[in-house]
């Protein structure tokens, strides 16, 4: 990646100890672009990584064909070593005594790691929850760690709350929640504060993650289906004049890296999302994508419907998206419209007031989303949320 003026500058930190950073996730979408941030700044030899394999070196082949999606060079993935990997996954919690000696040793944790599926899959509770309790329970026991920065999502606030969204503790019940991935997040979330008081918690929160200013959809074509579906179908149950709050993963990336290694924080939960300043309406999304594809914008063709009146479209689907499943599209259609229908802002401002620099616009970089997505079909981009 080449660094940018509006980068966010992450606090220089001189570590303790070798492998004084443990981060989990990296082998996913978030995770993997939180590494390749640490290691373009200079904490490579820091880094210890959480990673499902046999062995430490299956693991570091994993590792490192995933930051290859991150454009981390390889010389950077050469010097990464086998003893930076820590065998074990958040399904299977065994490892948490075998490798006890060396995450007593850790002073940070990032957790990333998480099944970020909106289908029914049934590992998202036992890891998202009860696996991850277990290991922020055991990091709890450390008299080195001096902050635990937990990944949740700004959707598990749950329906009906007021926009801008402002950081609160407060859930509704797990029935009221849209999917069992946001229910999963705020349960454990729950769980750390009231069950682990000595665990140093830090929660932050992003809402929509879209791409990579750089890269676009390289590593993740996660969500981004979601704009070139409604744009096809010139249809979806959000008007052009409402707003989304979205955000790339390498902004995601870098605040997340800002908020671990900064020396004292104000808060104990933070939104990393566009908030009032950096969010776009669909109508500003549907310009930009138009002139990235050489087209004219849908526009007044552009017609808001209802969830209902989904199905309705299922006819147009192979015309208009390519080859796919009606029943698994419309079951996407209907999940992601509930998430729109709340037409949710993300205040940010506890970021901000942390010296961290705004969001770029996602205007700003749709047309690298565009690009990358070019040999990439619809429902082929979609499977990235319905693992």
């Amino acid at each position: 990646m080449t660094p940018n003026a509006d980068r966010i500058a992450t606090p220089s930190r001189r570590f303790a100890a070798e492998h004084s950073l443990l981060l989990t996730g990296a082998t996913g979408f978030l995770g993997g672009a939180v590494a390749a941030c640490l290691i373009q700044g200079g904490q490579a030899d820091a880094l210890l990584f959480l990673v499902r394999a046999d062995s430490p070196e299956q693991g570091l082949e994993r590792l490192r064909d995933n930051l290859r999606l991150h454009a981390v060079s390889e010389t950077a993935l050469e010097a990464l070593k086998a003893a930076q990997i820590l065998c074990g996954d958040l399904l299977d919690t065994r490892w948490l005594q075998t490798e006890r000696a060396r995450l007593m040793r850790v002073e940070q944790v990032i957790n990333c790691a998480a099944v970020a599926s909106f289908s029914k899959n049934p590992t998202i509770w036992p890891v998202n929850v009860e696996g991850t309790f277990a290991f922020a329970r055991a990091m709890s026991q450390s008299r080195n760690l001096k902050r635990f920065l937990h990944v949740g999502t700004a959707m598990c606030c749950g329906p009906q709350r007021e926009s801008p969204v402002r950081e609160s503790w407060d859930f509704p019940d797990s029935e009221e929640q849209l999917v069992d991935y946001t229910a999963s997040k705020a349960e454990i979330e729950r769980r750390m504060r009231e069950e682990l008081p000595n665990l140093p918690l830090v929660v932050a929160r992003p809402s929509i993650v879209v791409g990579h200013r750089e890269l676009g959809c390289q590593a993740s074509g996660s969500i981004f289906w979601v704009f070139r579906m409604g744009f096809a179908l010139e249809s979806f149950t959000c008007a052009l004049d409402e707003q989304i709050d979205v955000i790339p993963v390498d902004y995601c990336a870098e605040a997340l890296v800002a908020l671990a290694l900064k020396p004292t924080l104000a808060h104990g939960l933070y939104h990393i999302s566009a908030g009032h300043g950096s969010s776009c309406t669909f109508g500003e999304i549907d310009r930009a994508y138009a002139l990235a594809r050489g087209e004219e914008p849908v526009g007044e063709r552009y017609r808001k419907v209802s969830p209902d009146d989904l199905r309705e479209l299922a006819g147009s689907f192979e015309t208009r998206i390519g080859k796919a499943n009606p029943r698994l599209v419309l079951r996407a259609l209907r999940l992601y419209s509930g998430f729109a229908d709340l037409n949710y802002l993300f205040d940010n401002q506890r970021l901000l007031d942390e010296g961290i620099a705004p969001p770029p616009r996602f205007t700003e970089y749709v047309d690298v989303c565009v690009e990358s997505s070019r040999e990439v079909s619809i429902p082929a981009q979609m499977l990235w949320d319905f693992k």
